[in-house]
This record gives structure tokens, sequence and C-alpha cells, in this order.
């Protein structure tokens, strides 16, 4: 569990860098007909979704965990991401 916790917390820290390196960048160049991102947020980009691939890999060897469910359960997530934003346009806050 304990694993888990700080995967996810590296996770969204390499997130929030990420954009907040985008965030610099495009207000940087704003009006630039070609902003230039930093090498780097690639790379990061790319090692966040490795670490992802590598946590499931994992899973699936050692912990035997079937492959069908882990797919469903990831597809729970995006489906709950939906609902959520669906309740939020019928339900908006006043």
């Amino acid at each position: 569990m304990l694993t888990g916790a700080v995967l996810a917390w590296l996770n969204f820290r390499w997130l929030r860098r990420g954009l907040n390196v985008l965030v610099a960048a495009s207000t940087a160049q704003a009006g630039v007909e070609k902003p230039r991102v930093p090498l780097g947020t690639y790379f990061a980009a790319v090692f966040r979704y490795g670490l992802i691939a590598l946590a499931v890999y994992v899973i699936f060897r050692v912990l035997k965990v079937p492959l069908a469910s882990m797919v469903v359960g990831m597809c729970a997530l995006a489906a709950a991401a939906i609902a959520a934003s669906v309740y939020e346009l019928w339900h908006p806050e006043r």
C-alpha cells in the first residue's frame, strides 16, 4: 500500500511539474508562431507513462491479477470521470 501511495505521489508531482513548465513556456512565448517546449518535459511525460506501464506489468506478473480485470478497472476510472463531468454540467455551482 505504501508503494502505491509513493508512486501516485510521484506521478502527480511529475504531472504538476510538467504542466507548470508547459504553462510557463506558453506564456513566455505568447505570440510566437512555433513555441518551443523544453525537451525534458517530453522525457518526464514518457517516464510517467513508463512507470504506469511498469506498475501494471508488475501487478499482472507478480500478483497474478487477470489482465481483463485491470483493463475494466482502468475503464471504470474514465467512466467515473465522465459521470462526474456530466453531473457538474447538470448541477452547476451557483
